[in-house]
């Protein structure tokens, strides 16, 4: 099954949710940094909540940009996702290896530890937004619910989940954020508490083969549910070598001087997708000249 969004209503539109399917796209990051199962949990879970907030953005310029930064091993996490449900992410350690939880699951908690979630929504306009809060759990979901409940004011349910499988890869990913409208009814909101408690994790629903939609039905059949247009999930950079001559370049005349004269070349990397940029003697004296 190939990654996707869906975005559906409920309650007579007094309810929203999405659901991010996103086995490949966790599988691709997974590959990219070679991350230990702990930090493919970790950056998962953040790049789905990412996909899943890039599909509420408005704009086509407009780009989200979600940091989880803890004193835990793992040090912390950037993914970013735009509108049309691109994202990119990396962890700052990519190799972290704990104990597993006494449930038996891989503790994303512990690898991040305490600290702050930072969400950034850069809109075109003269300043970005941003909103920030404390990690409640290090477990991004409960996280990512804190941040809409601080900082939004928007009541909303949350749940990510990544399955690793024995050979590190990515066997399942995916998760779902609702959320209650202003004035929603108290009836709707009853029939949502009474059925949350009891749905299994979304990666073992969707390892005993149900849908995106079929998960959102156990949750939502009872409320009209409407499902609208499916958007694919991709991990995409944009990085490219117009852009990291530019980063060259701002760092300015004398570190590039510097560089010149002590290295004689400059290897740069993209933290998001790992890919190397080569610049020769040549390329810097150019890349001077410029300035």
């Amino acid at each position: 099954m190939e990654d996707y969004i869906i975005r559906m209503s409920a309650g007579n539109g007094s309810v929203r949710a999405f659901f991010a399917y996103t086995k490949n796209t966790v599988g691709q990051a997974q590959r990219l940094h070679s991350l230990s199962p702990v930090a493919t949990a970790a950056l998962g879970r953040l790049l789905t909540g990412a996909a899943i907030m890039g599909a509420m953005l408005k704009n086509d310029q407009d780009i989200l940009t979600i940091t989880a930064k803890g004193d835990g091993p793992l040090k912390g996490i950037v993914v970013t996702a735009d509108n049309k449900v691109n994202v990119k992410g990396y962890v700052y350690e990519p190799i972290v290896d704990l104990p597993l939880k006494p449930s038996g699951k891989l503790d994303v908690g512990g690898a991040i530890g305490q600290g702050v979630l930072t969400v950034i929504k850069d809109m075109g306009l003269k300043e970005p937004m941003s909103g920030q809060v404390p990690l409640v759990s290090g477990e991004i979901a409960d996280d990512l619910t804190y941040y809409f409940a601080k900082s939004e004011q928007i009541p909303s349910s949350v749940a990510l989940g990544v399955l690793v499988d024995t050979d590190y890869s990515c066997k399942e990913a995916g998760g779902f954020i609702i959320q209650l409208m202003p004035d929603t009814p108290e009836e709707v909101i009853s029939v949502i508490e009474k059925k949350l408690p009891y749905l299994e994790p979304v990666t073992t629903l969707l390892d005993k083969g149900n849908s995106p939609e079929d998960i959102m039905k156990m949750i939502l059949e009872d409320l009209d549910i409407i499902f609208y247009e499916k958007t694919p999930v991709n991990f995409k950079c944009d990085c490219d070598r117009t852009r990291v001559e530019k980063a060259l370049i701002s760092v300015g005349k004398e570190e590039l001087k510097d560089m010149l004269e002590n290295d004689k070349n400059a290897n740069l990397r993209c933290h998001f997708c790992n890919k190397e940029y080569d610049f020769t003697e040549n390329d810097l004296k150019e890349l001077l000249e410029k300035i």
